[in-house]
């Protein structure tokens, strides 16, 4: 019995462009969606603008303040309803053009902000500022044993904290002691010794020993007008060497159930560290948690998901990514015990809670980690789309992050790779996010976002992107379109290419097969559908291009063609 053969020659076959959702850089020709651009360069949906229905120039970037050092941060911080930008360039901190501080370490800085006032931390130094005045943080004096009698005892009450070197004991005095023995054999030589009576200090009639931890007085304090209860505070000092610089010397930090979190110093690399609740400057020298058996570098901790997640290198011992919750124990109160996760793939950059999702970057490109601590992780890998070129970035592994209008920006060098909330599609089986590229004429060096508007620091320039009506170069492809029948010529439809598109000059191209991009017309002042006439044949594929050196959008495209005869081999 004889097969029916269905005509496919001089078939005309219609293909639109339209719903734009972002880049395919996956080369994979005529398996790249009518939708996805396989070779675009400063576009993206402004879902603010026109409800994002189109792709569209990207803002250029506006000078904002230029420093005369190199800028290494930019903190936002509201003090009595009175919004500042902080700025640490060079060695200074400032506010506007005053300088409110002068010995920046010269090195990228964090910071946080709590109970009205701004936390930095430079690599060096620990610091505080209040709106008025910049210092180091002034740590909280712990009183480290409490009931004790003057020959010694009683019970810990605090710990030792890493950024102060004093302490204080508290005593119930006899009325006839005169020798007090601290709960240290000794402390600093030639320190202060302070000391209080009833709350009230005593300046005088004291002496102290520091190679023995021992405060005499003259007159032996009287005994406390409530029975049992301290009546006498000694205060000394002992300092501990480095305790201060495990937490200067930390460059992550994330706040989590009212406590801050620190990691990142490059001598601890695998130690998370943590301050006291509701107090930034009481750090415990008991209060850290060593993430894995080996020394992998911690990378990124982040919030969310019920939990903080701690990420780390990829290691021998497949150790990498850990979570820790609050737990009550009933010896130390509430603790934060560390938890090997289900998930070994390690981060080799930055991680970050985008949308209510904890994303880390690792060698593969950007994972997203599902599931909570209730349940069991698995990671999702989300980049498929823009990997074989993200992969390749010289700096790829200084990857940066920031979420802005909805969109996750990895900066790397001067690239700027944007991963769409809004808009996910299935890839490899999977949900991914769909993905923007773009380019700029210098390196970003750090980005911050306030109040929905950009700041992206350039060496010594702070610009803003906010320039909505400049020269910025940027196209848009469509796939290598085969028309379904790789095997079969084509010939277009000279009047049958119809582009829906906005701008003040926008160039219309059609490329086939492995040719040049040939101009089909140059189009001026265009609002609306314009039918650009493309006279190709003979052809495999086609492949048309938007661009312009002035922003312009771009809505749909519709291209016709009619089927041919077989390719001639």
């Amino acid at each position: 019995m004889a097969t029916r053969v269905t005509q496919v020659s001089g078939s005309l076959i219609t293909h639109n462009y339209k719903n734009f959702s972002g880049v395919d850089f996956t080369n994979r020709g005529d398996e790249v969606s009518f939708n996805r651009s396989p070779d675009m360069l400063n576009m993206w949906r402004n879902y603010s603008n026109s409800t994002g229905k189109c792709v569209e120039t990207r803002p250029d970037i506006d000078t904002f303040r230029i420093y005369n050092d190199i800028i290494y941060a930019i903190y936002f911080y509201t003090c009595n309803s009175n919004k500042k930008m902080i700025v640490h360039a060079g060695t200074k901190l400032y506010y506007g053009t005053d300088i409110i501080y002068s010995n920046m370490n010269e090195h990228k800085s964090n910071y946080f902000i709590y109970d009205n006032k701004l936390y930095i931390i430079d690599g060096n130094s620990y610091l505080v500022y209040d709106g008025t005045e910049v210092k180091e943080v002034e740590g909280y004096i712990p009183t480290t044993s409490i009931s004790r009698s003057p020959s010694g005892g009683g019970q810990i009450h605090e710990d030792v904290n890493l950024l102060s070197n004093y302490r204080k004991n508290s005593f119930c005095a006899d009325g006839e002691s005169l020798e007090y023995k601290l709960d240290t054999p000794y402390f600093d030589e030639n320190s202060t010794v302070r000391v209080w009576i009833n709350d009230e200090e005593v300046l005088e009639g004291f002496t102290s020993d520091s190679t023995t931890g021992t405060i005499t007085f003259e007159t032996a304090p009287s005994e406390p007008l409530t029975d049992g209860q301290d009546n006498v505070i000694i205060q000394y000092q002992k300092t501990v060497e480095g305790y201060r610089e495990k937490i200067e010397k930390c460059s992550l930090i994330e706040m989590f159930d009212n406590r801050i979190f620190f990691s990142g110093n490059e001598e601890y690399p695998n130690v998370l560290f943590h301050s006291s609740l509701n107090d930034p400057s009481y750090i415990s020298d008991l209060d850290y948690y060593e993430e894995g058996t080996d020394d992998s570098k911690i990378k990124a901790i982040v919030s969310g998901n019920n939990a903080l997640w701690v990420m780390k290198e990829a290691s021998q011992s497949n150790t990498t990514i850990f979570y820790h919750n609050p737990t009550i124990d009933s010896d130390y109160g509430k603790i934060y015990p560390s938890t090997h996760s289900s998930i070994s793939t390690g981060c080799v950059s930055a991680g970050i809670n985008f949308n209510d999702a904890i994303c880390f970057y690792s060698e593969n490109g950007l994972e997203r980690i599902s599931g909570d601590v209730t349940t069991e992780q698995v990671i999702t890998h989300v980049s498929t789309l823009v990997d074989s070129k993200l992969l390749n970035e010289g700096k790829y592994k200084e990857v940066m992050l920031a979420e802005w209008k909805g969109y996750l920006l990895s900066i790397i060098g001067n690239k700027i790779y944007l991963a769409d909330s809004r808009n996910f599609s299935e890839v490899n089986n999977h949900y991914e996010y769909e993905w923007f590229y773009w380019e700029f004429d210098e390196e970003i060096t750090s980005a911050i976002v306030s109040d929905e508007t950009l700041y992206l620091i350039m060496d010594k320039t702070i610009y803003t992107l906010t320039k909505t009506n400049s020269e910025v170069f940027s196209y848009w492809t469509t796939l290598e379109d085969e028309f379904g029948y790789p095997e079969y010529q084509k010939i277009t439809n000279k009047k049958g290419c119809v582009v829906d598109m906005e701008g003040e000059e926008i160039n219309v191209y059609a490329k086939v097969d492995n040719k040049d991009f040939d101009l089909i017309k140059k189009y001026q002042n265009t609002k609306g559908y314009v039918v650009p006439r493309i006279k190709k044949k003979k052809w495999k594929s086609i492949q048309l291009k938007f661009s312009s050196n002035k922003p312009f959008k771009l809505y749909s495209s519709t291209l016709e063609s009619y089927i041919g005869s077989y390719i001639k081999r």
